[in-house]
């Protein structure tokens, strides 16, 4: 399940991370579209508009971005917010069905809720006492 739980975390970085690409596309596309626009007010609520939409794309991202950090370092929060952004990936057909689906099979096994609670195994301390 170690596997999974690596490969669940590389999608929801790898979509996060698109996402956020597209978010600098739709924002430099709007941008650019207002510059070249002639009247000055119309340009400017062109770029302003455009900015608004990036941002808020933008910050869409930012929870498939964190939960694949969490999964890929095996942090046990990332479970819990990994479940949410599957069940929002379902309605998404077909990819986000897929990467939802995979992400609720993956999360909701007890080996990876023994494992993301157990941490990293890179970094576990033996005796540590603490």
């Amino acid at each position: 399940m170690r596997d999974h739980l690596k490969i669940l975390g590389w999608l929801y970085a790898a979509t996060g991370a698109f996402t956020l690409f597209m978010a600098a596309c739709v924002g430099t596309i709007l941008g650019l579209a207002g510059v070249f626009t002639q009247a000055a007010g119309e340009g400017l609520l062109v770029g302003g508009i455009g900015f608004a939409i990036a941002a808020f794309i933008a910050a869409l991202s930012i929870p498939s971005l964190l939960c694949g950090w969490g999964l890929l370092t095996y942090r046990p929060w990332a479970r819990g917010l990994g479940i949410v952004l599957s069940i929002l990936k379902l309605p998404g057909v077909p990819i986000g069905t897929a990467i939802g689906g995979y992400g609720l099979w993956v999360l909701l096994n007890d080996d990876s809720k023994r494992l993301l609670e157990a941490g990293d195994p890179r970094f576990r301390q033996v005796g540590a006492g603490w």
